[in-house]
Order: C-alpha cells, then sequence, then structure tokens
C-alpha cells in the first residue's frame, strides 16, 4: 500500500518508544508537533494520518484539530493515544497498554480506507455516481453482544448513534455475522474469560471479520489477536458508546467508498447507498426481463418488502440485507414509497414465496436501537402470467401489498 505523506505526531512530551517504533521501521515517516502547533501542522505537513497523545495540555486544541482533520479530503485518520475521556467523533482510539505493536496495524488498515477514498475520487468523474453526503455512521449497523446489567444501557447509548442488532448468545451473534452488514462489534459483560477468548479467535481467522472494529467492555484482553480495529473500551454506557463511534464511523465509510466504486464500475446503475439497483436501472432490466420470460418461457416472480414509511432505516436495513443475501441472478431496487422490490428471476411462486420468507424473518430480526422501531415488512409476492406485461405485475404486486397491510 503506498503511503503518501508523513504521519503527524502530535504530543507536548516526548515520544513514546511504539511511536519511535514506526519511524525506525521506516513504515511511516513521523513528524513531531505540539499541540499549540498542530492544526496549522496539518495545513503544512499534509500528513497520511495524525497521532495525539493524549497525555497533557491537548484539551484546548482537540476540538479544533478534529475539526481541521475531519475537513481534509481524502479521508484523513486521527487517531488518539490513550485518551481518559469522551474522544471528537472522527478520533480513533488507541490504548498503548498490553500490545502498542498493534499501532502499525491500526495504522495500516485506516491508510487502506484513505487509499480507498482517494480511488474513489479519482474515479468519480467517469459516472454519473455522486458519494452519499450523509455521515456514515448514521447508516452503520452494531453487533451488540452481552447479557449483564449494563446490555439495555449499552443498547440505549448505541442505539442514538446507530442501529444495534442485539445478540444475547454468541451462537445468535454469529448468525448475524453470516447474514448482516455489521460495522462493529461490541462484547459487554456476561462471559467468561474462555468463551471471550474464543469468539475474538475465531473473528481474527476469518478475514471477511479481520478488520470489523471490536470493542470489549468487560475483560483485560491478555492474548494478541490479529484484529487491527480491536480496542478494550471500559466504563458508563454513554463513553463506551462515544469513544467507539469512531471506530465504527470509520468501518461504515468504508463499506460506503466500497459501494461507491461497485457502483462506478457499474457504470452507476447500482445506488451506493443500498447496494441494489437504481430506480432507472430497476426498469430497464426488470421490462427486459419480463420480456425474455414471455418469449422464452420459465417462470419470474417478484416480492415487495414494504415497511412503516415513519422508519426509514428499516428499508436501507432491508436492502443491504438482500443484497447481500439474494442470489447472483436475482435484482431489486429500494422504492420512493418506503419498500424494496425484488425480482427473483427462474423462479415460480411457491418457491419465491419461501424465499421471500427466510429474508423477511432475518429483517425482523433488527431493531434500530430505538426499542419500538421493529423493522417488519408487510411481504407480498407474485408470479409473471402470460397475459402480464412489467407494469401490469408491479401494479398487482402494489395493490395486493396494499390490501395486505389493511
Amino acid at each position: 500500500m503506498s503511503q503518501a505523506g508523513p504521519i503527524l505526531f502530535v504530543s507536548n512530551a516526548e515520544r513514546p518508544a511504539f511511536v519511535a517504533a514506526l519511524d525506525e521501521a521506516r513504515l511511516f515517516p513521523v513528524v513531531d508537533t505540539d499541540w499549540a502547533s498542530a492544526a496549522r501542522a496539518v495545513e503544512q505537513v499534509q500528513p497520511a494520518a495524525v497521532l495525539a497523545a493524549m497525555n497533557s495540555g491537548y484539551e484546548p486544541y482537540l476540538a479544533l484539530l478534529a475539526r481541521k482533520i475531519a475537513d481534509q479530503s481524502p479521508y484523513l485518520p486521527f487517531v488518539a493515544l490513550d485518551a481518559a475521556g469522551t474522544l471528537p467523533h472522527n478520533a480513533l482510539p488507541f490504548s498503548s497498554r498490553g500490545n502498542p505493536d498493534r499501532l502499525s496495524a491500526r495504522l495500516r488498515a485506516a491508510l487502506r480506507v484513505r487509499t480507498l477514498h482517494a480511488t474513489v475520487l479519482r474515479r468519480l468523474p467517469e459516472v454519473k455516481v455522486a458519494l452519499p453526503q450523509s455521515d456514515p455512521s448514521r447508516d452503520a449497523t452494531v453487533l451488540l453482544i452481552g447479557r449483564g446489567a449494563a446490555y439495555p444501557a449499552l443498547s440505549v447509548a448505541l442505539g442514538e448513534r446507530v442501529g444495534v442488532i442485539g445478540a444475547l448468545s454468541i451462537e445468535a451473534a454469529a448468525k448475524h455475522l453470516n447474514t448482516r452488514d455489521i460495522d462493529g462489534v461490541v462484547l459487554a459483560e456476561g462471559f467468561t474469560a474462555r468463551v471471550t477468548d474464543a469468539f475474538l479467535t475465531v473473528l481474527a481467522e476469518d478475514t471477511r471479520f479481520r478488520s470489523l472494529p471490536v470493542i470489549v467492555t468487560a475483560h483485560q484482553l491478555v492474548q494478541t489477536y490479529d484484529l487491527p480495529n480491536l480496542e478494550l473500551i471500559p466504563g458508563e454506557p454513554a463513553k463506551v458508546a462515544a469513544n467507539a463511534l469512531p471506530l465504527i464511523r470509520q468501518h461504515a465509510l468504508e463499506a460506503q467508498l466500497s459501494r461507491t466504486l461497485r457502483s462506478i464500475d457499474a457504470g452507476g446503475w447500482l445506488d451506493p447507498r443500498s447496494g441494489l439497483l437504481t430506480t432507472e436501472a430497476f426498469a430497464r432490466d426488470f421490462s427486459k426481463a419480463v420480456e425474455q420470460t414471455l418469449a422464452r418461457g420459465g417462470g419470474l416472480s417478484v416480492a415487495r418488502f414494504a415497511f412503516d414509511p415513519s422508519n426509514p432505516r428499516a428499508q436501507l436495513d432491508a436492502a443491504r440485507i438482500l443484497s447481500r443475501l439474494m442470489r447472483q441472478m436475482d435484482f431489486g431496487t429500494a422504492q420512493k414509497d418506503g419498500s424494496v422490490i425484488v425480482v427473483f428471476a427462474e423462479t415460480d411462486f411457491r418457491t419465491a414465496h419461501m424465499i421471500a420468507r427466510r429474508l423477511s424473518a432475518v429483517m425482523r430480526h433488527t431493531s434500530n436501537g430505538k426499542h419500538e422501531m421493529r423493522s417488519d415488512p408487510v411481504v407480498s409476492v407474485d408470479s409473471l402470467s402470460s397475459s402480464d406485461t412489467a407494469r401490469s405485475l408491479l401494479a398487482r404486486l402494489s395493490a395486493d401489498a396494499s390490501r395486505a397491510a389493511s
């Protein structure tokens, strides 16, 4: 991975050994500055990442530095070393206790996101794709695993900031990891050190989860794991949530950038927010699929998942679930009315019904932190008949849905 620019190290004290080691390994040339000059140094040095030691004298300068870093493009990673208080939304927490060698892995993971952002910015002019403007953490989903007294409070504290999927057991958590796009795992109390160790070992061995932020709130970590974004954050639920958020946000940004890149590769026909087709691309592909099926014979079925319009988050979660779980030959889109439509190619009514039921079961297990916000979709399924057009099939599907909802 090419790293354009040095690392800016902000501190009012000497470099600690683990920061000096970065420079010596020639991995990352390190430039020093103090807190008073930090914001100006970001402009002058044009760093690839900023490391800040949160030991003394930083309070008056932290907010300004965080803002200055957040304004940079492409994404500029900001790592806060050994912070005791609550961090700004873009300052990744890093505790040097235990295993400070993790710092180079943490930086590499963050610099990969920067490289991805630079690639997307370079390729955006190729097609009509806009980078989503919303804060990536608003679309993030966190898996909260725990059984202790702090679990409800953590669920509420995280739920104010991101979507939350709760799991009371490691087995339930594993199921969610396989079916959902997760931007972070918070492992709360209620598990023995042995269970925690086994879970972290499994995550580290699976390349799909290696870059996931994993926040452990209740155990001292004695082992080292190949998880660059693993962090121990004890304390009050509000502090855990606030300091976990920057890591979660970085992962959500990475996922957003990956979807945008896929959209660019697909000529702009994919929606970078949902991962499904844009409504125009869907209309085009659906007409073509209906024509071909009527000409050649075979089955074509459509499912519509409708959500409460006052809960737009449920539609987004459903779209992400579908883009991840549907078969290669199927395609779908998120509609303006808050529903998601999926076309099952070469599929009869009974099979489509079964697939739709399975997909809606996954959607139902998602709460969005705010406990009253359930995501139970109203599902309607229909199949193409010989007298249909694309328009008549969709119209019938919507009519079925409004009958089912009333």
